[in-house]
């Protein structure tokens, strides 16, 4: 499933120490040859504990997780939205991903210079963030500006049915934009989403915030004020924030063996890598679920957009699942971790068969009966 999440933000604030950190976690933790489908493109496995405690119950040959894709997005200054420096592949590289990762710059350090070459080594958290949604914001309004005349012509004069829906959103979000917000802040009807959809605006992706600290300090995120400064922001996007340290993250995925990483995550007070925080959050992010194949010769996890259907789930492994789908022989992982095996959750009367209107769940455990 090619859904992938552009990691953005102003000059050092880290974001290339974190996609390096990323791609380098993916090269040692997945158990295949790193892949990237472009040189801005790293591939990392989705941690998922799930995962190894089917591999350890059912032993099979061999295991394969889920991947997810992040996207280095070129660099961004002021006037973006209007060409300046990269702007225009920033924001068509923006336009090609699925969600953004925004890391924000959440520490301060002499050594290191603001955006824009100021020198001063305190920094402005919400300032930096401002910078990236405005030049966002203004995109946007320069794409709704140039639709809204032309489809207010035909709304009002052919009364065409689809032009009078795509004015009504217009007038929605034109004013929120105008007034420097994003349009992912406004609440639209489910009709309203399909027209949004169609719009293609930059500030209607989801949004998750990377505040990037000092290593010393990773452990207490709640005592740094910067941190609660992107917080604040975040809630009133409905947002949610994952703090890292950058320069943790790539010592991490430099060491050699996840014992090495996790002696050095205790070392600095955390249980899991900042990489495996972002990955996973940044997967629910965009509604994705996993469901996994289990027998001895592959334990093996899928990535799925909630809401789909177990035929859909079936052509995600191959076509041919889902144009001869009869039915899904299922059970839940919580069943199989408490009765031990699939012949006792059968015998529980918890293994089922699912058929073309079963939407699948996170976590279950699918066998798919098909004939082509």
């Amino acid at each position: 499933m090619a859904l992938t999440a552009g990691i953005v933000g102003l000059p050092n604030v880290g974001k290339s120490t974190l996609f390096n950190a990323i791609t380098k976690a993916g090269a040692e933790a997945a158990n295949y040859p790193f892949a990237t489908i472009d040189p801005n493109v790293g591939m990392v496995e989705v941690p998922d504990e799930r995962l190894t405690k089917l591999t350890e119950l059912i032993t099979p040959k061999k295991t394969v997780p889920t991947t997810f894709e992040f996207t280095d997005i070129a660099g961004i200054v002021k006037g973006a939205s209007k060409g300046e420096g990269l702007g225009n592949k920033f924001l068509a590289n923006i336009r090609e991903v699925d969600a953004i990762v925004h890391v924000v710059r959440a520490f301060d350090d002499e050594n290191v210079m603001r955006e824009q070459g100021r020198d001063d080594a305190f920094v402005d958290p919400l300032a930096d963030i401002d910078t990236i949604n405005l030049e966002l914001i203004l995109a946007d309004l320069d794409s709704v500006n140039k639709r809204y005349a032309r489809v207010e012509k035909m709304a009002r004069t052919q009364k065409d049915k689809d032009s009078v829906a795509e004015f009504n959103v217009l007038q929605k979000i034109k004013p929120v934009l105008e007034d420097g917000k994003s349009a992912r802040t406004i609440d639209f009807t489910e009709e309203e989403q399909r027209v949004v959809k169609q719009l293609f605006l930059l500030t209607t992706k989801p949004v998750l915030y990377v505040a990037n600290v000092d290593e010393d300090k990773v452990s207490e995120p709640d005592e740094i004020d910067y941190v609660k400064q992107i917080r604040e922001f975040a809630a009133t996007e409905n947002a949610e924030v994952v703090v890292i340290s950058a320069r943790a993250e790539e010592e991490i995925s430099e060491l050699e063996d996840d014992e090495e990483r996790q002696e050095f995550l205790e070392a600095i007070g955390l249980t899991e890598s900042g990489v495996d925080k972002l990955t996973r959050a940044a997967y629910h992010l965009l509604g994705l679920g996993t469901y996994f194949t289990a027998g001895e010769k592959e334990v093996r996890a899928w990535t799925f957009k909630r809401g789909i259907k177990a035929p859909q789930a079936a052509g995600i492994i191959h076509s041919d699942f889902e144009k001869g789908f009869i039915r899904a022989v299922t059970m839940s992982y919580d069943d199989l971790m408490t009765y031990g095996s699939e012949k006792a959750v059968k015998e529980a009367g918890r293994l089922r068969e699912e058929g073309k209107e079963y939407v699948v769940q996170d976590g279950d455990i699918m066998e798919f009966r098909f004939n082509v």
